[in-house]
């Protein structure tokens, strides 16, 4: 059965109108969350591939890159550091560490908590995959440009720093009556 064509739909050719609907917010292409995200995907395409010719996903490759920058440290500080949910890190590690990339033992301080390190085949696979990265990365900073690139980190890292004074200065206004 046919549809009534409404009067958007009688114009020639087969155009689609979204409907838009105004609501009291910015765009949402011009969305703070949605530019990162979509910035933080532009630059994960590029590193995707090369990623999964060794058998690891990002997620992975986020907890190899801390763990190598540290003798050890504890699975909560790991989640905190690899912006990963407890529940997806301890998947991750039991990955991790059947394929004998991290080591994982428990606290001396206290036996309840789990401390982890990379292990030398860990190191080896980030040794690897060092100079494809590198790579990866250099073809970044000659397409968006070097000092762009520096101002480019120099902002996210002062946008941080104020979210997180922002937040801080809401967590002092709690108490206030």
């Amino acid at each position: 059965m046919a549809r009534n064509k409404s009067p958007e739909d009688a114009g020639s050719g087969p155009t689609v109108r979204a409907a838009v609907r105004r609501v009291p917010m910015r765009d949402f292409s011009l969305s703070l969350p949605m530019s990162l995200l979509r910035a933080r995907e532009a630059v994960m395409r590029q590193f995707r591939p090369a990623l999964r010719d060794h058998g690891l996903t990002e997620q992975q490759w986020r907890i190899l890159r801390a763990l190598a920058s540290v003798e050890t440290i504890e699975v909560t500080e790991l989640a905190h550091v690899a912006f990963l949910l407890g529940p997806s890190l301890s998947r991750i590690l039991r990955d991790l560490e059947a394929r004998h990339l991290i080591e994982r033992r428990a606290a001396q301080a206290d036996l309840r908590r789990g401390v982890v390190s990379i292990s030398a085949k860990g190191l080896k696979l980030i040794e690897t995959v060092a100079p494809t990265s590198e790579a990866i990365y250099a073809a970044i900073t000659r397409s968006f440009g070097a000092r762009k690139l520096a101002e480019l980190q120099g902002m996210l890292h002062a946008l941080e720093g104020s979210l997180a004074e922002l937040g801080a200065r809401d967590d002092e206004g709690d108490d206030v009556e």
